[in-house]
């Protein structure tokens, strides 16, 4: 019996959980980094803030706005991966950070009540789930009017020549990486696959817009291999 996305997806990160970190570095040349700090710079948050973290992995980004918020504000992390929270969970506990809640829960089914965050984030997990509408409405749901969803994800170059290079280093290099660094060949020949069918930028947008959200912005990175879409809840 064929495996489902979400299952497959379990899989593979409760497989590399322990190479993670590494594995994104490598397979980025550390521009993931950069990209995620100036997303930050245009969040600007504000300290005292709530704020939840979806897909958040081994916690970086969770991490990143549990400084940001302050310790008057809090910081929800959710994936539904218990080894990448486990990693998490001790990269919280060696930097000391009390504001930040880790827990395991289901993306399509956000474990949280109405209007309950003013940020909530995303980074580099919207591609990995089954439905990407429902996880849009889940995080609609669950931000405050006047609050903000940040989308940090991989996206689709248009560049010409360019592309073409993209596309073969994420089909035949990244895997090599992934076997190389991680024993791990399969696992990244999937998730290569993921970001081949993730949305372009434009249609991304407009998959917010339908969710709800006005004032959906975007900012490309490396010309187009990866973008950060922000969109606002009216009051």
């Amino acid at each position: 019996m064929s495996q489902s996305k979400e299952e497959k997806v379990h899989e593979v990160f409760e497989s590399i959980s322990g190479r993670y970190d590494r594995m994104n570095a490598i397979i980025s040349f550390q521009m993931h980094l950069a990209w995620r700090k100036d997303t930050m710079k245009r969040m600007a948050v504000k300290p005292g803030s709530s704020a939840l973290d979806v897909c958040c992995g081994t916690a970086d980004w969770t991490l990143t706005m549990g400084e940001a918020v302050g310790e008057k504000g809090h910081v929800h992390g959710l994936d539904f991966s218990h080894n990448m929270l486990s990693v998490g969970r001790e990269k919280v506990e060696k930097r000391g950070i009390e504001n930040i809640t880790l827990l395991q829960g289901n993306a399509m089914e956000l474990p949280f009540e109405d209007a309950s965050f003013d940020y909530v984030t995303i980074g580099f997990g919207l591609r990995n789930v089954p439905d990407y509408d429902q996880v849009i409405r889940e995080m609609y749901r669950v931000t405050r009017p006047g609050g903000l969803v940040t989308c940090l994800e991989t996206s689709q170059p248009t560049f010409p020549v360019f592309k073409q290079l993209y596309w073969l280093y994420f089909r035949h290099v990244m895997p090599v990486f992934g076997k190389v660094f991680a024993k791990s060949y399969d696992e990244y020949a999937w998730l290569q696959e993921s970001t081949q069918t993730f949305p372009d930028k434009e249609s991304l947008s407009k998959m917010f817009t339908s969710a709800g959200f006005d004032k959906v912005s975007y900012k490309s990175y490396a010309g187009g291999a990866a973008a950060s879409h922000f969109a606002g809840k009216s009051f």
